[in-house]
């Protein structure tokens, strides 16, 4: 990917975003790595920036060590994208694109006492949300932009991975998802599928039987499924 095909996914995926409510007001952020005959390095957007109404030319562009060169002021969360970055591309080296939301359903879900007290933010609801995001951890509440918060999910990656089952996102309490993929159009689907698994979880009102271990052995092996 180009840099400058990158800048316009980033602007068309955040306008996608912003326009079906997935994202509001300034909050989120997109980021993408880039390869090395690009640069290296990673493009960001703003801080304080409306996903929806994005400028390519504005997007924060940064170095390797995520020193700024050009663009807007970055936003805080780089450090938190740059330890995704790290730690997924062991299990998932092309590993492009992360993509944080405070998506409506996923944080009120993490609001729940019941989750805040477990090791993960949903269950095994449907087939999809196996096969395309797999197990997604709950991560403790931290301020914004909080350094320990990126280091406590490189970890949960980490330890995820070793144990067979790489995951595709993380949720931050009371903030939202991080997610992260190949691409910024294949992050915005793993958003989607995980923000609208979490408003079919509060629907049931966290009542709905999850798939059981014969069903999520058959995910895994006609499709590959992480769980």
């Amino acid at each position: 990917m180009t840099e400058t095909d990158a800048r316009e996914e980033i602007c068309r995926v955040g306008r996608s975003l912003y326009e079906r409510g997935y994202v509001h007001a300034t909050a989120g952020n997109i980021s993408v790595r880039m390869d090395d005959s690009e640069g290296g390095g990673f493009l960001i957007t703003p801080t304080d920036a409306c996903l929806g109404f994005l400028e390519p030319s504005r997007l924060a562009r940064l170095d390797a060590q995520a020193k700024q060169i050009s663009g807007d002021s970055a936003s805080k969360s780089i450090t938190m994208h740059q330890q995704i970055y790290q730690a997924a591309r062991k299990f998932d080296p092309k590993t492009r694109c992360v993509i944080h939301t405070h998506s409506t359903h996923c944080v009120a879900l993490s609001l729940c006492p019941q989750i805040n007290d477990q090791a993960e933010l949903l269950p095994a609801l449907t087939p999809y949300f196996v096969m395309k995001i797999g197990r997604v951890p709950a991560i403790a509440y931290h301020r914004p932009g909080d350094p320990a918060a990126a280091q406590l999910v490189a970890q949960t990656i980490a330890r995820y991975g070793q144990a067979g089952t790489p995951i595709r996102a993380v949720m931050q309490a009371r903030l939202g998802p991080n997610v992260w993929h190949d691409s910024p159009g294949e992050a915005m689907a793993t958003l989607e599928e995980l923000e609208e698994t979490a408003k079919i979880w509060l629907a049931t009102n966290r009542l709905a039987q999850a798939l059981g271990a014969q069903q999520l052995d058959d995910l895994r092996l006609a499709f590959g499924a992480r769980w």
